[in-house]
């Protein structure tokens, strides 16, 4: 990877915008090998602007020396004015987050910002945060105010999708992924997505952008040229087809795993700075303005929708038209108007949603 001009101006998009980061600020950055080099983008950029970031490097998923080696630049109380900031840069996982929320549990919500970034790369900086966290939260927000307010949507997408969806928003939460801090909580990047659990959902979905799973997978997750058209009836999966060998040998390998063929999300991408998927299995790629659905694990409890699942499978159609129960105006996805509304309250936040090792919402299990 190279660190061109578009890439250092992504970096300093990050501290700015993302991180606000203030010289009286510290900050500790965690990184994978494989994330070594954006990790090294970050640490020169606040280098430069005159702070001494602490490097630690950690091994994904297990580490069990993680704990020692972040007590000793993580201290118990926060004495000094300004936060500790914590920035974990990660490839394909996304590790350790009971490990990094003990370090934080003494201090005080306002003392600590800890931002995991997932998909660690050129992407991430170029792309996926190109848009700053006001404009997602004021798109999420519009998308919100439509759907916490409605009870039945309809969706079709430019390649053909169709899908009849029930609502659910006394039982089933939203989440809303938009890059804003929250004291206490960890962020989750890139951003860019409101999602709930479908009380109800029937239809197809020919997802023509890209899938993105928390299982292994190295091969091309680009769809534009080889579609996967999923139909779902009751809740489940009920068959799909896909002219890729390889994707549809991989796909029904999670689909034959307990549970997976629930729909255990519909996703809605805000980002309107993602336009093209790449070819990595990548968060961004469900970012793209446009439907997903999420198959298998969900991001509700257990005790809401009755099931758990060790495998979740996003398949992502770019673009679309969402009608909201009699409205003959449909939201165009492509051309949504942000809102000027505050962004609604009582939202979950991020990706992240087990302290588990093994929870690798975005990459490789191993």
């Amino acid at each position: 990877m190279t660190l061109d001009a578009t890439v250092w101006r992504g970096v300093q998009s990050f501290l700015d915008n993302y991180l606000e980061i203030q010289s009286c600020d510290d900050v500790v950055i965690a990184y994978t090998p494989d994330s070594r080099e954006p990790a090294a983008w970050v640490y020169l950029a606040l280098e430069d602007r005159g702070l001494s970031p602490t490097l630690i490097g950690m091994a994904p998923l297990r580490d069990p020396g993680l704990q020692e080696r972040l007590s000793a630049v993580i201290p118990d109380r926060r004495s000094r004015p300004g936060r500790l900031v914590c920035l974990i840069f990660e490839l394909h996982t996304a590790s350790h987050n009971a490990t990094f929320k003990a370090a934080f549990s003494k201090y005080h919500p306002d003392q600590y910002d800890v931002v995991r970034a997932i998909n660690s790369g050129r992407d991430l900086f170029t792309t996926g945060l190109a848009l700053h966290p006001r404009e997602l939260s004021a798109l999420n927000a519009a998308i919100l105010e439509r759907c916490r307010s409605s009870e039945r949507l309809r969706i079709e997408t430019p390649s053909g999708s169709q899908l009849q969806v029930a609502i659910d928003n006394e039982r089933f939460q939203w989440l809303s992924s938009r890059g804003v801090r929250q004291p206490g909580k960890f962020r989750v990047i890139p951003p860019g997505e409101v999602a709930t659990f479908p009380a109800e959902i029937n239809g197809t979905l020919i997802a023509d952008f890209a899938i993105n799973v928390n299982t292994y997978f190295d091969g091309d997750a680009r769809l534009d040229r080889r579609p996967v058209t999923a139909t779902v009836a009751n809740g489940q999966l009920a068959s799909f087809t896909c002219a890729d060998p390889g994707i549809t040998r991989f796909l029904q390998g999670c689909f034959d795993r307990p549970h997976a063929i629930r729909v255990g999300e519909l996703g809605i991408g805000t980002n309107l700075a993602v336009r093209t998927a790449v070819p990595e299995n990548s968060h961004l790629n469900e970012r793209v303005p446009g439907v997903h659905l999420g198959f298998g694990a969900h991001n509700q409890t257990a005790e809401a929708t009755g099931y758990s699942c060790d495998v979740h499978v996003d398949l992502c159609a770019k673009g679309g038209l969402i009608w909201f129960d009699d409205s003959p105006e449909p939201l165009d996805l492509d051309k949504v108007l942000p809102s000027h509304n505050p962004h609604p309250t009582l939202m979950r936040s991020e990706d992240v949603v087990s302290d588990d090792a093994e929870d690798d919402c975005c990459g490789i299990l191993t």
